[in-house]
């Protein structure tokens, strides 16, 4: 990719000119879940925008790398080329920035599992976070933060099919009325039941609940609750014993393995209330484990047997887009 930038760059007749940017982004870590920070200074413009010749100039800078507060070079971690990307695309107030992958786009379903998939035109930053969390794998959910805290575009386009026009991801996404935008799953997840009466009619049940999955740094996925149970999702089980020993102590738990999540993302489930229904009736005779709509009703979810994906997946996508 690096040989294709500096041989554009010549037949634009500008002078490409490498920088490094492991001092520009800083890096902190938490397990599993690296965070990186960068300060949008004038210093950090002035080496990214200004010519040091007469003729044009562009800055190419590696990704990936950073350094932290003190200085030392480090890693990102996962999407962190990407995500350099977006924070030097929001610290240069960009037009739009543009991630170049080995796919057209962000597509309607995961290739892998629904044969076909079409590609999304458009998706807001909403949408694609919510597609990017629960699985779709051309983005990670941190990367487009840069660019939404700026309104910049970001547009996700095939490095070997340049001619494609790709997706284009702004603050707000416009899919085809009664549509959804596109489908994304988990898979491998655990679901774990707590219940007790003590739930009932009770205050501060849920946070000592929560407070088990903070003590032992495992994140929730998704959160159904009734009168007198919980039920949640995680797909980090290294301290799942831990978790159902602590849970133990003031409730019943007891988890089941080997489930999936599918998450059915589009703007039209806020103003379409067939949307939903829609949904749930394709899923006829599968069973479902857990249902649920997020507050910003931009989703919902569906939590299911690992081995009832591909047919729920297939089901989903024929309902809202059609066979190819």
């Amino acid at each position: 990719m690096r040989s294709r930038c500096f041989a554009k760059c010549r037949r634009a007749h500008a002078t490409p000119s490498w920088r490094s940017a492991s001092w520009q982004a800083a890096a902190s870590w938490r397990p599993r879940s690296p965070i990186a920070g960068f300060r949008a200074t004038g210093s950090t413009r002035a080496p990214c925008s200004s010519p040091t010749r007469s003729t044009p100039s562009v800055a190419v800078l590696g990704g990936f790398i950073g350094a932290t507060a003190s200085g030392i070079t480090s890693t990102l971690g996962r999407g962190g080329s990407d995500y350099s990307a977006a924070i030097f695309g929001a610290c240069l107030d960009a037009a739009e920035i543009q991630i170049w992958t080995d796919v057209d786009g962000l597509l309607t379903a995961d290739p892998r599992i629904v044969p076909q998939p079409r590609v999304v035109p458009r998706i807001s930053f909403a949408e694609a976070s919510e597609l990017a969390y629960f699985g779709a794998k051309v983005l990670h959910p941190s990367t487009i933060l840069p660019a939404v805290g700026k309104n910049i575009p970001v547009r996700i386009l095939n490095s070997r099919r340049p001619e494609n026009p790709g997706t284009r991801i702004t603050a707000d996404g416009r899919p085809e009325q009664g549509q959804l935008t596109a489908i994304a799953c988990k898979r491998d997840v655990t679901v774990i039941d707590i219940t007790s009466t003590r739930m009932l009619m009770a205050h501060g049940f849920l946070r000592r609940l929560f407070e088990v999955f903070e003590r032992f740094k495992t994140a929730v996925d998704v959160v159904t609750t009734s009168e007198v149970s919980v039920s949640v999702t995680i797909d980090d089980t290294r301290r799942l014993e831990a978790i159902l020993d602590n849970l133990r102590n003031f409730a019943e738990a007891s988890c089941e393995r080997e489930m999936a999540i599918i998450c059915a993302v589009g703007e039209n489930l806020r103003a379409d209330p067939t949307v939903f229904g829609r949904a749930v009736t394709s899923l006829d005779r599968i069973p479902l484990r857990l249902v649920s709509q997020a507050a910003s009703r931009r989703n919902v979810t569906f939590v299911l047997r690992d081995a009832d994906v591909p047919q729920a997946m297939t089901r989903l996508h024929e309902q809202f887009f059609g066979r190819q």
